[in-house]
């Protein structure tokens, strides 16, 4: 049985449906898996591929687009199924199709992502599961205090694994001294957030935003937004429309730094090269502040 017969009787199982994939197409721009869309003449579903050990990402990937889905203001892709076939791991979604936003769409957009973060909130940081950050793992033990979550399972733990790798950027515990006395004071609403929310993971359903590839968790809605002014991408409109409906506190400008040195850092450990230099930079630079 070949890769594709096989993944066609298990979304037909999942949908109890008749399935037969009779076009693959491979799509490009995936920075992780191999990506493609598969159809007959009356479904369309989009497919990432990988090898066996991803299986458990693409499992953290279906319980982050799940609850995203819950609340019920954006286009997030419905999962399918997931599993292991021959040496590969697959995971099906929903195929949706997607296009760049206008200005309006922007706009409704940073008021949607504001709506979530102001009325899905806890008491707690973190996730009921551990999750990814692109390829790395990313812990979400539950935790009272957002700077001790923050410090420990976020910094300090991707700093930790660059040193397996043999980097140092600075000093670990330096290091988490510093950020933890410029957090000094501050005790944000815990939000839900997409955790992964670069324009990359961002698009346009008939003028409703879709949004995929989460790394969620309970944490400072901050850093969703420090996130989306990392590596741009986002209408000025979005954040005109964040803005009006939720207004980020005073701070946030230091404070954005300091949460993208997490992404930087996770960057650093996929990828080396001038990730490693970018913070050592932030990190300097949040010691001089």
């Amino acid at each position: 049985m070949t890769m594709w017969h096989f993944i066609s009787e298990k979304i037909s199982d999942a949908l109890d449906i008749e399935f037969v994939c009779d076009d693959i197409r491979h799509i490009s721009g995936g920075d992780t898996h191999s990506c493609f869309k598969i159809s007959n003449d009356k479904k369309r579903f989009f497919v990432k591929i990988n090898s066996p050990d991803i299986l458990p990402q693409f499992e953290a990937e279906i319980d982050g687009l799940l609850h995203l889905n819950k609340t019920e203001l954006f286009f997030v892709p419905h999962p399918i199924c997931s599993g292991i076939i021959e040496d590969k791991s697959y995971l099906v979604l929903e195929y949706i199709s997607m296009q760049e936003g206008t200005k309006n769409d922007w706009f409704a957009f940073g008021q949607q992502l504001a709506n979530m973060h102001q009325q899905w909130t806890s008491e707690t940081c973190g996730w009921h599961i551990n999750n990814f950050i692109g390829l790395t793992p990313q812990l979400n033990t539950p935790c009272q205090n957002w700077t001790e979550f923050f410090i420990e399972y976020r910094i300090r733990y991707l700093m930790k694994l660059l040193q397996k790798q043999g980097h140092s950027v600075a000093d670990i515990n330096d290091t988490c001294k510093c950020i933890s006395s410029l957090l000094d004071g501050h005790n944000p609403v815990i939000s839900l957030m997409h955790g992964d929310l670069w324009g990359g993971n961002v698009a346009f359903h008939k003028a409703q935003p879709v949004l995929f590839d989460p790394a969620i968790y309970y944490g400072d809605r901050e850093t969703d937004i420090a996130m989306t002014e990392l590596f741009g991408g986002f209408n000025t409109s979005f954040y005109k429309g964040y803005n009006t409906t939720y207004p980020l506190n005073d701070g946030y400008t230091l404070r954005k730094s300091i949460y993208q040195l997490y992404h930087i850092l996770n960057h650093a450990l996929l990828f080396g090269g001038h990730y490693l230099e970018n913070a050592k930079a932030i990190i300097a630079q949040l010691r001089e502040s």
